[in-house]
């Protein structure tokens, strides 16, 4: 018997805005979405816990050059607490190590949040892909080691209870890179004088790009092939922040040999990141704009090949 043909994988650019399901990892939800699509070249644009659900963002083909951008951005989530027990890993994957009487109110848990706007000190959980001498800290967790690690200074933008039905509080928060929920959980928890833990975790935002038009893997599947790709964005649906750049038909040439070029008046300022559209509307890639003049930083190859 002949074994089945394997399908072959292909060129394709854009972005898949992906409603990753609870108990999946990011990166076996990004082999899955790869699949799909046949696709060739696929990246994630930072990981979400498997206990975590929601947006995760990937990558396809050139989108790929511009994915550490979406690293780099504030994300937002909603988190439900658990007041009164704290747990090894501070979530409900771990087992409960402490167990207090939960005394506060819904005002006092509201009234709690005022501590955590803005600029404030965590210290990494030990359940974190965060590495010590090339080894996960979850690895030495699991192993039964504790680590001292440094607090580290992230910012909270926004943060509010929008649920509260205690032992249960839930929060909506905005936040800079490198932020932990898990840990603004139990550092809450602290706080309030009855230690918690995270049993929801659902991301509803990456940078400008939210939840609206997301798919899960059981609707892409249901979806006939040859439609699968109009499931994708394009690749500017992560620029869309970026201020917009149109240049004409030599400029366009000049722009793809990696040559800078005037396209306004000269006016004093910090460098700006832009995105760089051709003639005929392609994105070019995105440049450096300083007082007038456009550098090109990431160029697409697709634009390079049919310019």
């Amino acid at each position: 018997m002949n074994a089945p043909k394997k399908t072959p994988r292909r060129l394709l650019d854009g972005v898949l805005l992906l409603d990753k399901p609870l108990g999946l990892s990011s990166n076996d939800a990004l082999m899955r979405a790869k699949r799909l699509f046949s696709a060739k070249k696929a990246g994630h644009t930072g990981t979400l816990d498997p206990l975590a659900t929601g947006l995760l963002p990937l990558c396809f083909g050139e989108a790929t050059k511009f994915s550490q951008d979406l690293l780099e951005a504030d994300k937002t989530y909603e988190a439900t607490l658990k007041l009164g027990e704290r747990t090894t890993t501070g979530d409900a994957e771990g087992e409960v190590t402490d167990r207090r009487d939960v005394t506060c109110t819904a005002h006092d848990v509201a009234a709690s949040l005022d501590g955590f706007r803005g600029l404030i000190r965590q210290v990494p959980p030990m359940y974190s892909a965060l590495k010590r001498d090339g080894k996960p800290l979850y690895e030495y967790a699991r192993a039964g080691e504790t680590l001292e690690r440094e607090a580290r200074e992230v910012t909270i933008h926004h943060l509010e209870l929008i649920d509260c039905a205690l032992p249960f509080a839930t929060i909506r928060v905005t936040c800079s890179k490198g932020t932990y929920v898990r840990t603004l959980g139990e550092d809450i928890g602290e706080a309030l004088g009855c230690g918690a833990h995270l049993t929801m975790l659902r991301r509803t935002g990456v940078g400008a790009l939210t939840l609206d038009g997301a798919v899960t893997l059981e609707q892409i599947d249901a979806s006939p092939l040859e439609s699968r790709d109009a499931l994708l964005a394009p690749v500017d649906a992560l620029l869309s922040t970026f201020k917009r750049v149109d240049l004409d038909a030599e400029q366009t040439k000049r722009f793809l040999h990696g040559q800078k070029l005037r396209v306004g008046e000269r006016v004093a300022g910090a460098p700006e990141r832009v995105r760089v559209y051709a003639h005929d509307a392609r994105l070019l890639g995105t440049a450096q704009l300083l007082e007038g003049v456009i550098a090109p930083e990431r160029v697409i190859a697709s634009s390079s090949e049919s310019a």
